[in-house]
Parts: C-alpha cells; sequence; structure tokens
C-alpha cells in the first residue's frame, strides 16, 4: 500500500542529488562533449541574448514547431509509414493538438492509436515532446542567469541543444532500452493481427470465418522514455500507461513514475547550485516535498483505503430541496429512494477505473504524481477517483508548483515566494526582499500578472461552458461531477498538464468521423486557446521580475534581514501557497468533489 510512494520519493530524492550537478554543469557550459558535438552547439550560437532577445527567440521557435506540427498533421494521408490508412483529423482537433504538443501539456481529443499514423508518431509527436519539454528548462536557466546579475542571459539556441543532447537525449535512450526489456513494443509495423483464444470472439466475417484481433503497435518504445521524462504525458494508445502495451508489468510502471518524478525534483536542487545558494533550494525542495506527500496521502486515504460510495446504496429514502427560481416556493423537492448495496467486497478501496497489474495503491500514486509535475499520463481512470480523493489531482494542478513541469514547476513557485516575502515585509514594516534585492512595485505586478493568468484561465472557461450547451451537452454525468469534469479539463488545459476526466465529450476524432461529440469544436478551441495563453504568460512575466530584480545592487545582510534559508522561511512560503491556493480555489472546489461527496446526489445525504 504504501511500499511504493515511499520508494518512489526516496529513490527519486537519492538520484536528483548528484543530477543536480550534472545538470548545472551543463546550462553552466562546463560540459562540452565530443568534437562533433561542440561544433554542432557552436554553429547554433548567435551570441549572448539579453532577456528580450531570448524571449522573442522563444517565442519564434515554438512558432516554428506550430506550423511544423500542422503540416505534418495535414499530410498525414499521404504520407508513409500509414498501412492503415488513417485519414485525417478534423480541422479543429488538429489546431488543438498543435498547440497541445506545442506548450507541453499533451491534453489528447484524439486517440492515438486510432487517429495517428506511425509518421505521425515519429516526425510530429516525438519531436514536439523533445523539444516542448526543453522550453521550461531553458526559461528556467535564463531565470537564474537574470538572478546572478549576469548583463546577459545566454542564447535560447545553444540551451535549447544542451538540454536536448546532453540531457534528455541519453536519458531517453537508456529509460527506452529497460521499457523493451519489460515487452514494449519497438517496430515500424503498425498491427498485428492474431486469432483469439476463443474462436470468433471478435465476431464472424461475411464468410462464416473467425474475425481475428488486430493489434496496433509501432515505436512505442521510442515514445514512452520522453513522455515520461520531458513530464509530455501524451500516450502512444488512448488508454496511456493503463495500456498493457504501454506499460507491460510493475517494473515498468515503477520506472514510468520515476521518470516523470526526476526530472522536476533535480531541477529544483540545480537552482540551488547555479545560484550558490544550495541551502536555499533545499528549503524550497522540502516545502514541495511535503506538499507532494500531503497530496499523495489524501489520495490514497479517500481512495485507495475508502470504498466506492456508490456501491454502499442509501440504506434510508430522503428528501431533499434544490433552488429554483421559477418553482412555487422558490425550490423543488426530490425524493432519493431507499437503495440497496451492491454485493462488491471494497476491501481493497474504489477498484472502479484501476488497472490491478501495478497494485492497489498504484493508481491514486500516479493520480496525485502526474498532476503534481504536469505530466499528465494516467495509468488509472481519474473519473472513477471517488469524489473527495480527485480533490488531489485538482490541487497538483491548481497549485501548478508542487515540484511543477520541467523548469516551469519552478518558475511557478518563484511567483509565490515573491508574494510570499512582499507580504512578510509588509507584516513587519520592511521592505520586502530576495536574494538580497529589494523587491518593488514592478516586480510584484509582475508577480501578480502570471499568479493571476492561471486561476482566470480555469475559472473564466469553466464558468461559461457550466453555463452553456458547450458544457452541459458534454458532460455525460450532470450535477455536481459534470462540472468537476469541466473544471477538470481547463485546469488540466491551463496547467500544461494534459489528463482528463474522461467523461467529456470532447473528441472529433478523424475529419470523416459521422458522430463526433457535438461539442467538440468549442472544446477543441477554447482548451487550445488556454494552453497557449497559459503557457506562455506565466514564464515571460517570471523573466522580466527577474531581469529588473537582477540587476538590482544587492544589499548587505543585517540582523533584520530575513534569511531565505531557514525552515522559518519554508513555513512562510507553504503558508503563501496554501493561502492563496485556498482562496482561489476552495469555491470551486465546494461546488464540484465536494458537493459530490457529500451531497444528496449521488452519494451520501
Amino acid at each position: 500500500m504504501w511500499t511504493l510512494p515511499i520508494l518512489l520519493i526516496v529513490v527519486t530524492i537519492l538520484i536528483s542529488i548528484p543530477l543536480s550537478s550534472y545538470f548545472a554543469s551543463v546550462m553552466d557550459g562546463r560540459l562540452k562533449g565530443p568534437r562533433v558535438i561542440a561544433w554542432c552547439q557552436s554553429r547554433l550560437d548567435s551570441g549572448p541574448q539579453n532577456w528580450k532577445q531570448y524571449a522573442v527567440a522563444m517565442l519564434i521557435f515554438t512558432g516554428a514547431l506550430f506550423t511544423y506540427g500542422y503540416l505534418v498533421l495535414c499530410l498525414q494521408p499521404i504520407a508513409p509509414l500509414n498501412p492503415l490508412g488513417r485519414g485525417i483529423l478534423a480541422p479543429s482537433t488538429i489546431f488543438n493538438t498543435v498547440i497541445s504538443f506545442m506548450t507541453n501539456t499533451n491534453l489528447q481529443h484524439y486517440s492515438g492509436d486510432q487517429s495517428l499514423s506511425n509518421f505521425s508518431q515519429i516526425f510530429f509527436i516525438l519531436p514536439n515532446m523533445f523539444l516542448s519539454a526543453s522550453v521550461g528548462f531553458c526559461a528556467l536557466t535564463a531565470i537564474i542567469r537574470c538572478f546572478r546579475g549576469e548583463p546577459t542571459v545566454g542564447n535560447f539556441f545553444v540551451d535549447m541543444w544542451r538540454v536536448v543532447v546532453f540531457i534528455y537525449l541519453p536519458a531517453a535512450l537508456i529509460a527506452g532500452v529497460v521499457f523493451i526489456w519489460q515487452g514494449m513494443p519497438m517496430t515500424f509495423a503498425s498491427q498485428h493481427s492474431v486469432a483469439t483464444l476463443q474462436a470468433g470472439a471478435m465476431g464472424l466475417d461475411s464468410h462464416g470465418q473467425a474475425v481475428p484481433q488486430h493489434i496496433i503497435v509501432g515505436p512505442v518504445a521510442a515514445t514512452i522514455p520522453i513522455k515520461m521524462l520531458g513530464t509530455n504525458g501524451g500516450g502512444f494508445y488512448g488508454m496511456n500507461s493503463a495500456h498493457p502495451l504501454e506499460n507491460p508489468t510493475a517494473i515498468s510502471n515503477f520506472e514510468t513514475t520515476f521518470l516523470m518524478m526526476i526530472f522536476p525534483f533535480t531541477l529544483v536542487l540545480m537552482y540551488g547550485r547555479m545560484l550558490r545558494r544550495v541551502r536555499h533550494s533545499v528549503v524550497i525542495y522540502g516545502v514541495m516535498l511535503a506538499m507532494m506527500i500531503g497530496v499523495i496521502w489524501w489520495a490514497i486515504n479517500f481512495d485507495t483505503l475508502r470504498p466506492n460510495p456508490a456501491f454502499t446504496g442509501t440504506p434510508v429514502a430522503h428528501a431533499y430541496h434544490v433552488a429554483d427560481a421559477n418553482a412555487p416556493g422558490g425550490s423543488l423537492a426530490f425524493t432519493v429512494p431507499k437503495v440497496a448495496s451492491l454485493p462488491v467486497d471494497q476491501a481493497l478501496g474504489n477498484l472502479e477505473g484501476k488497472e490491478l497489474r501495478f497494485g492497489t495503491s498504484a493508481g491514486a500514486v500516479f493520480a496525485a504524481i502526474t498532476t503534481d509535475v504536469t505530466c499528465g499520463a494516467v495509468n488509472a481512470e481519474h473519473d472513477s477517483l471517488n469524489p473527495i480523493a480527485s480533490i488531489s489531482p485538482l490541487v497538483g494542478m491548481w497549485l501548478n508548483c508542487i515540484f511543477g513541469g520541467k523548469g516551469v514547476g519552478m518558475i511557478n513557485f518563484l511567483i509565490f515566494l515573491i508574494v510570499g516575502v512582499f507580504l512578510a515585509g509588509q507584516m513587519v514594516g520592511r521592505t520586502p526582499e530576495y536574494l538580497g534585492r529589494k523587491v518593488g512595485a514592478r516586480e510584484m505586478k509582475l508577480a501578480m500578472v502570471a499568479l493571476l493568468v492561471h486561476p482566470l484561465l480555469i475559472l473564466g472557461p469553466s464558468g461559461v461552458f457550466a453555463a452553456t450547451p458547450w458544457g452541459t451537452e458534454a458532460v455525460a454525468n450532470p450535477g455536481p461531477h459534470g462540472f468537476s469534469e469541466i473544471v477538470y479539463q481547463f485546469s488540466s488545459s491551463s496547467a500544461n498538464n494534459g489528463s482528463a476526466m474522461d467523461g467529456l465529450g470532447t473528441t472529433y476524432g478523424l475529419n470523416n468521423n459521422p458522430s463526433p461529440a457535438p461539442e467538440a469544436v468549442p472544446w477543441d478551441i477554447a482548451t487550445g486557446l488556454v494552453m497557449l495563453f497559459s503557457r506562455y504568460l506565466p514564464i515571460l512575466a517570471p523573466m522580466a521580475m527577474a531581469f529588473y530584480l537582477g540587476r538590482k545592487k544587492p544589499a548587505p545582510a543585517s540582523l533584520a534581514t530575513m534569511r531565505d534559508d531557514t525552515w522559518t522561511f519554508g513555513f512562510l512560503i507553504l503558508g503563501t501557497i496554501l493561502v492563496i491556493g485556498a482562496l482561489l480555489f476552495l469555491p470551486v472546489a465546494a461546488l464540484g468533489p465536494l458537493a459530490e461527496q457529500f451531497g444528496p446526489i449521488p452519494f451520501g445525504g
């Protein structure tokens, strides 16, 4: 039960410590590599860039990724490596998918094994997973250089080269070999047709012959390592990491979970090493780790250790009222009849939607971690979590700084940190400082822009879709659960996460699909725009903030200086994150998961 999360956290901590030293040497340019690699890197070096030039280069690069991705997906029907004849995706789905993979969100309004050819998997999915994952890494490096007071922040293209060549490629190669050993497919073939053990289990053809089972395969072992290392989350199969070919064994499940944790953990310590403030980064690491342990405990305690309320029945009939301005007396009366419990043994907790090959707690652990590190891969159905347990992945996306994605999670944490030191300074009547530099009005304005973009892009669209047919016709479950599905979708989009509660009808699929989800197009467009704005605004504003703060002259420390390498500082930041998070999102949690868990419909009373 608890062995899996404890082992994952311990192993990740132990490996992240030495790995952070390697990351710092790579990003500081101390690791040159073989001569041919150094030569290629020199060809990319267009000279030092200030933060604005660095940001423009990043935006131009991602714009090129958008154009390239759109072209590849549009060419799918006529491109090679398409023996199954996959057609073109719907235009709105192409728009959503290209933005999704360009922004490292990897939200999938399609099923990869049913909609994409091997050509698209190799030439669209794989490059975007490597390159989009590196953008946040580069952005954090630029911010560190700003904090160091350097006149320039490096060169974006050189940083991108270093991250991909020295970090992602070697790690993905090693992980891929282990996955192949565990039985993950790695082939250019697209499909195997095999006879079923029970003849005719797949039906009979027009001649009365048994139809074989068609098993989709492809370069899975090449895709999954960077899917997890880059906290991408976009699965080769629609079932993602619950699919037996995408996650064959308990060993591959452990490796998969570890891979999505290791780089976010390491980057926090890299931050301290590059700033030469390791103790400060250890405090940040401890705060993030405490929050991660909390959400993992919450998920296990309220899902793995609790029965599914849907099976417990309603022992006594009761009535309740729902406010309705058009009804007599201003409310409608409903009666919940007595319902007998289903004869289901729930000694192992809520098993609905779980893949038990990995153990009873693996689904809950994965659900908590994948949203903490903004990966979005899933090995269980989040729609089937007990309502109160679903708060765990939602909190991971709402706070968006519990380690978070590569680089971006640390950047988001810095926003809360700046707000925390500002509030502390106001309480004691002293000008707030960070890294010995005064935090002024300009820095606070930029921090607030970055802080408020996230909740605005979740709550605003969620309210619109919950109040219109775009949302009400897409949900499979009315009431609080349907509202939770809507909020989850926009939370996932804004947090660059990509996971989903699959009760929403958001899939159009191939363009010739005769029966797409009725509201698929609005969902494609809305989530695409949310992913776009929530990716780059929270990166650009902190980069500007770090530049303006870093160019200030450090003030000498005094007895009144608040040290940033003590646990008192850690508790201050933890309290800031929890209070701000609760103020922003607790009402939404009350309307969704909490109302479903404790309200009269469909559970409790």
